[in-house]
């Protein structure tokens, strides 16, 4: 008998919530709010791909063309805090039709380059020292978290006057926020570069060639905002 009169009574006080919450005067709107700065960095993760029919010579010409990958690195004054060897791998592929097992190795280096100035100049010596993957190039900012801030207060502003804007003509008045959800993401630009070039070919052009442009990072925050209205 207990348990049916707390059941009732839970499901009395639901429905006396329920009926509650839809008599209070509600608008709901979206508000955006963006922010736009220009990158100051850049991230790149960049491989050394080596292939060939014997695993240990596989792995040593890999090997050294990465070791050359990151003096080359150390030698662009880059800090040591700022690079690192994300991914290793020695993989061997068989072919069912030739019968034969071959090998391909894979290092990948994960660099910050927080001078933009370098970028062609770090680029170029990439390819020429033994990269010849580019998996990602993405410019960012260091200041995200102060541009993600800004967005988002400007955000709250363009949901409330939207919502004035609504209501003004009904003669009230918008007041304490009911309910607030965040939609927000961020928004990295990709680079327009040009392809990857040999290092031949980079010798031949020289190395004061502009190779992208690095447009704007645009942060970007969206909410669905309730007010009560007044």
């Amino acid at each position: 008998m207990k348990k049916v009169v707390l059941f009732l009574t839970i499901m009395f006080m639901t429905m006396s919530y329920a009926q509650e919450t839809k008599q209070i005067p509600q608008i709901n709107v979206n508000g955006e709010g963006k922010v736009k700065v220009a990158p100051d960095q850049v991230c790149i993760s960049a491989t050394v791909e080596t292939k060939g029919n014997n695993a240990k010579d596989v792995k040593k010409q890999n090997d050294e063309k990465m070791d050359a990958v990151l003096k080359f690195i150390k030698k662009m004054n880059v800090p040591t805090a700022d690079f690192k060897t994300k991914q290793v791998a020695l993989n061997p592929q068989y072919d069912y039709e030739k019968k034969k097992t071959s090998y391909n190795a894979t290092q990948t280096v994960e660099i910050v380059l927080k001078d933009l100035s370098k970028y062609d100049e770090l680029m170029e010596g990439l390819v020429q020292q033994g990269i010849n993957r580019l998996d990602k190039v993405s410019f960012e900012t260091s200041k995200l978290v102060q541009l993600q801030s800004e967005a988002r207060k400007l955000a709250m502003k363009d949901a409330k006057a939207k919502a004035e804007d609504y209501v003004s003509v009904l003669g009230q008045k918008v007041g304490k926020a009911y309910t607030i959800s965040d939609n927000s993401q961020v928004y990295y630009p990709r680079p327009m570069y040009a392809a990857m070039k040999s290092a031949e070919a980079m010798n031949s052009a020289g190395a004061s060639n502009e190779t992208l442009a690095i447009g704007e990072i645009e942060v970007t925050a969206n909410v669905s905002v309730s007010f009560v209205l007044d």
